[in-house]
């Protein structure tokens, strides 16, 4: 016989609210909950997996689109390692690129500190907002 559980301790027992349970069934990332006679959702273990695996991927960054296509591509019986390992890859890219990004503002945060220390207080008198802000050169937005 299959034990089920009601989504209130599903959701205390993954630490999430059960919002989030409801709108996995709206999306259609889990299947639609049975219910109990007063109308309660209930889930089966499987159903509890399925979502342990959703917070786990969501751990791990992946939007909701790629794990249901991660998960799509299980249900017709294909691995979809390959797959989770080309969405790795991007998301190696991406996190690269915001490093380098993030890098690159700290180097020049830490200039713009370095010029505060030295600023003359004729300087700091100007009528500008402010001369450490003002006098650094815009960068295109494109340059991220």
């Amino acid at each position: 016989m299959t034990k089920f559980r009601q989504i209130g301790l599903v959701a205390r027992d993954l630490g999430i609210n059960p919002k989030t349970i409801r709108y996995y069934e709206e999306i259609n990332l889990i299947p639609q909950a049975q219910r109990t006679e007063s109308g309660y959702r209930i889930y089966a273990q499987a159903d509890i997996d399925r979502i342990a695996f959703i917070l786990r991927a969501r751990e791990l960054d992946f939007s909701l689109d790629d794990i249901g296509e991660i998960l799509a591509l299980r249900e017709d019986g294909e691995a979809p390692c390959l797959y989770v390992t080309e969405l790795v890859q991007k998301q190696l890219a991406i996190i690269d690129s915001k490093i380098a990004a993030l890098k690159q503002l700290r180097n020049e945060l830490i200039d713009v500190q370095q010029q505060a220390q030295t600023i003359s207080v004729d300087v700091m008198d100007k009528e500008c907002v402010c001369h450490l802000i003002e006098n650094r050169e815009i960068r295109e937005k494109n340059a991220h």
